[in-house]
């Protein structure tokens, strides 16, 4: 074998396998919308990420997503602006591939309730992001009274919350928080991308942490951000992230664990086929059955999406 070749077998068997038709439809939980040519810009992503910052909208994402069987796609929430939750529902409505969104509302703010009751008025409002993002102060916001209050009407609502960003001090007061309500649906996003601590003490504390959330019912991972960076690197090999897939899945089971792409974030380290890969290969090694929990059904129950279009799965049928 000459050199050009041995180069050619070595990229070739470090890349995925080209998309192949799942025998199940597929719904992406995790994607965001945003117009970066719209009159005032966007909050994000910033002007300095070259890989990002172009429009991400639905028939862009569509063409990228469909060829692995992605027949829906939930948006969550990547503005603080309040507008912006209608401007991601009349974007959304033009392309029934969109059949959700994650929007952006402060539990505890005043006119929450009127807010949500304004959005939530349209189907396709299925929840809200909270967390860390946009510089809020989440960790003394989420314990005031008047937040507790929202987020119990919130979830007599049928409404899920997003929670963001993923670290051992989300979870602790995750579990906090579905103590004090109890019926209040909650994924926990990109869970696979957050670093365990490193400290012997701190590691068993965030480990005893996620056993607890796990036995939580009303509370989903969302198996995305798998993919990482080592030494200026991505690794696309499946076998680099089991032990981290395993623990997750281990935690919450074939029942509870979602997918998304946080397509276009996600092409900050890789293209829509290399992430759709290696979430693919994992589970599909866990048999048809088990990945397609995975890949829609789960989904139903985590974000009760109605069906926009007759290619997509019968949410009744999950």
């Amino acid at each position: 074998m000459n050199r050009r070749s041995f180069l050619a077998a070595s990229a070739a068997a470090t890349l995925p396998l080209p998309a192949a038709p799942l025998p199940f439809p597929v719904i992406d939980c995790h994607i965001h919308l945003f117009d970066t040519e719209r009159p005032g810009g966007v909050p994000w992503p910033p002007k300095t990420n070259a890989t990002l910052y172009k429009p991400a909208l639905p028939d862009r994402y569509k063409k990228l997503a469909t060829p692995f069987g992605i027949k829906g796609a939930i948006e969550v929430e990547c503005s603080p602006l309040l507008e912006d939750n209608q401007w991601v529902l009349d974007t959304m409505a033009k392309d029934p591939i969109m059949i959700g969104t994650i929007g952006d509302l402060e539990p505890g703010k005043p006119d929450f309730r009127k807010h949500l009751d304004r959005f939530r008025a349209n189907p396709m409002f299925l929840g809200i992001r909270w967390g860390t993002l946009w510089g809020r102060k989440f960790y003394e916001e989420v314990r005031t009274p008047g937040a507790i209050a929202d987020l119990k009407a919130f979830a007599a609502a049928g409404l899920t919350l997003d929670g963001a960003t993923s670290s051992p001090a989300l979870i602790k007061e995750l579990i906090r928080l579905t103590d004090q309500v109890p019926d209040l649906r909650i994924v926990i996003d990109h869970l696979p991308q957050m670093n365990p601590p490193e400290d012997a003490a701190a590691r068993r504390d965030y480990e005893k942490d996620l056993a607890e959330i796990g036995k939580r019912k009303q509370v989903f991972v969302k198996i995305s951000e798998v993919l990482r960076r080592v030494d200026g690197k991505v690794n696309h090999d499946v076998a680099f992230y089991k032990p981290r897939l395993d623990q997750l899945f281990g935690v919450f089971g074939e029942d509870r664990v979602v997918f998304g792409s946080d397509w276009p974030n996600s092409d900050n380290w890789a293209e829509y086929p290399q992430v759709f890969a290696v979430v693919r290969d994992y589970f599909m090694a866990k048999g048809p059955k088990i990945a397609e929990k995975y890949f829609w059904r789960n989904s139903v129950r985590a974000y009760r999406w109605k069906r926009r279009d007759k290619s997509q799965p019968d949410p009744a049928k999950a």
